[in-house]
Parts: structure tokens; sequence; C-alpha cells
């Protein structure tokens, strides 16, 4: 018997985060974060996440499905598309969610998700941020001769990878290495670790002698840093980068830690989280930092902030320790001091 297949559906699906949360209720009604064009299907697609809208009496969390088409391709486009909230780190199971079928043509297509009071109890905001799946299922009717298409429409969804090396972290399964920091032990895996730092690779596999160790302990850190260090590790995020209290002071610690074991998406991470905080209580010791560990733009943006505002700057007990710590650098900004001067 002859089987002739007439359709075929292109999906893809993407995950979106929003940090900031709380700060989002002072956003406009209707006020909206877009992505970037997602091309699924042969189709380019937006997806715009709305914080806060009001539906009825209440404010809800909402997303716009942004429909681009241009004049040659048709008009009228027989598509899928759902969304719901996840939990990245795996403890909570996928949101209910909503899905939608419709005849597309160009516009904007509004889905409401659910609403803020309920989203802030529902356990998907960690650290004031959560995050969405989206997936767009496209259906096309195959032409009656070969065509070729891109491979990349037929690309399967994200793996997930950073999500299921977070899990393996955080369960330990096939673990090989206690590590003992601050008299906490954390379990890892020493090819993972080797991976991501060149001085792990040359602990566990070079000629060192924890080569063979399965607990080794690592001194002159915080039991914190060292924890957030080890999931960036695993998953390439630092969530307690976005802490609104001690986000700077984390970030501080974990620049000297990514510099120390060579985690330099980290470190510059860290330098861009500082780059953005520096004050005038804080530029002589962020300064101090970014001598001491080869931070170039981040010297250079706290020497620009201290030149500006010197008199306020050495007033402060950050001063004194830039004084005491790196006494060298002080000619780098007073010979800044004096060229504005000029």
């Amino acid at each position: 018997m002859e089987m002739e297949t007439l359709t075929e559906v292109v999906q893809s699906t993407k995950q979106i985060k929003i940090q900031g949360f709380s700060v989002t209720s002072a956003m406009s009604n209707g006020e909206f974060f877009k992505s970037r064009r997602w091309t699924v299907g042969g189709y380019d697609w937006e997806v715009q996440v709305v914080p806060r809208v009001s539906n009825g009496s209440r404010d809800c969390i909402a997303l716009n499905l942004r429909f681009h088409t241009e004049a040659q391709t048709n008009n009228n486009v027989k598509a899928n598309f759902s969304s719901r909230f996840i939990d990245p780190s795996g403890k909570l199971k996928p949101s209910q969610g909503s899905s939608s079928t419709y005849n597309f043509t160009r516009g904007t297509y509004t889905f409401y998700l659910m609403p803020r009071g309920d989203l802030q109890t529902s356990g998907y905001i960690k650290d004031d941020a959560f995050t969405l799946e989206c997936t767009i299922k496209v259906l096309r009717e195959l032409a009656k001769n070969a065509v070729t298409h891109r491979p990349s429409e037929y690309l399967a969804p994200s793996s997930g990878l950073h999500h299921h090396l977070g899990e393996l972290l955080q369960k330990g399964t096939g673990s090989d290495v206690t590590l003992v920091v601050s008299g906490e032990s954390f379990t890892a895996h020493k090819a993972i670790l080797a991976s991501r730092s060149p001085v792990f690779m040359a602990e566990f596999f070079g000629h060192m002698k924890e080569k063979h160790s399965q607990r080794v302990e690592i001194k002159g850190m915080e039991a914190a840093i060292f924890r957030a260090m080890l999931h960036f590790i695993y998953t390439d995020s630092a969530p307690e980068l976005d802490q609104l209290e001690d986000g700077t002071a984390i970030a501080q610690h974990l620049l000297v830690a990514a510099d120390m074991y060579g985690i330099d998406r980290l470190k510059l991470i860290c330098e861009d989280k500082l780059y953005d905080g520096i004050n005038v209580d804080t530029a002589s010791t962020t300064l101090a930092l970014a001598e001491q560990h080869g931070c170039s733009h981040l010297k250079a943006r706290c020497i620009e902030l201290i030149t500006l505002n010197i008199e306020a700057v050495m007033a402060t007990e950050g001063y004194k320790h830039l004084m005491a710590s790196c006494p060298s650098v002080t000619n780098d900004f007073l010979k800044a001091v004096h060229g504005r001067k000029n």
C-alpha cells in the first residue's frame, strides 16, 4: 500500500527570562519587552512579554505574539502557539499554560497567562525572576515536487543542557569528588570542573596531588561564593548577581574567585555588574579590585568617576583601603585629575 504524506509540522521552542519582576509593577499598562526575531517554518515571529496588563479587574502577565510575513509569502499561516511558566531548577512542574491555534495573518495576537498576584505565590518566581517556555508549531503543505529547506528549520528544540547539568549538580548523581569550602561540602564531577576551569584541569588531570583525591579542601573562599561559582560552572548562570541588596558585594567576591580559577566568562559578567554599580562610595574599593585582577575596562570607569568626584571619594573609607592596598594606582587617577584641570 502506498503512503503519501501531504503535510509537515515545523516546531521550535525557546525560553525567555524576565528579571526584576518586582520592578515591573511600575511599568505602564500594556508595556512590553520584545524578543529577537524567531524564524519557524520559514516565517518570522516575535514574542513580546507584557509584565502588567489589565484583564478585567486584575493585572496579568501576558504575551503578544507578533507575526511578520513578507508580501510574497502566504498570508494565511496555520500555526499553534503555546506558552507556560517553568522552574529552571526543575523542582516544580511547568504551569498549565495556554495553547491556541490560529490562521495567522500579519499582526499581533495576545495571550493572557496568569494574574500577577497568583504568579507571586506560584513558586515560579526565583530571585525576583520568572522564566517562560514558548513553542511555535507551523503546519505546512508539502510541495508536490521535491523542495529543499534549510536544515535550521528542522532543528530540535534547545537541549536544555545547562538545565540538565544543574540537575546533575543538585542531585549529585555520578559525582566523583567532594570539595570542602569553609567547612561545607560540595559534591561535583571532575570532568565538568576541568572542562570549565584550567585550574581544575591541572588539579584533576595534571600532575598535582589532587589528581587521585576524592576529597579536596579549598581555602581562602567563602562557601556561598564557591556555591555561586559552582552553579555557574554547571549552568552558565549566576542568579546571585541579581540580588538587590548584596549583588555588588557578591560580584566582587565572585570576580576574585573567577580570576583565581580562570573562568573568564564569569569574571567578565562580574566586571560588567560592577561597572554598572560604581558610585562615590564604591569607586575606590572597586578600583583596587580592578587593579589587582587585571580588569582594564572597570579600572578606566573607576578612574573616570573618581576624577569627577575626587573630594567626595577621598572622604570615603574605601579610599583609605585603596591607599593601603594599591598605592601605585593613585598615580593613574591623579594624572587624570591633572589632565582635566588642564
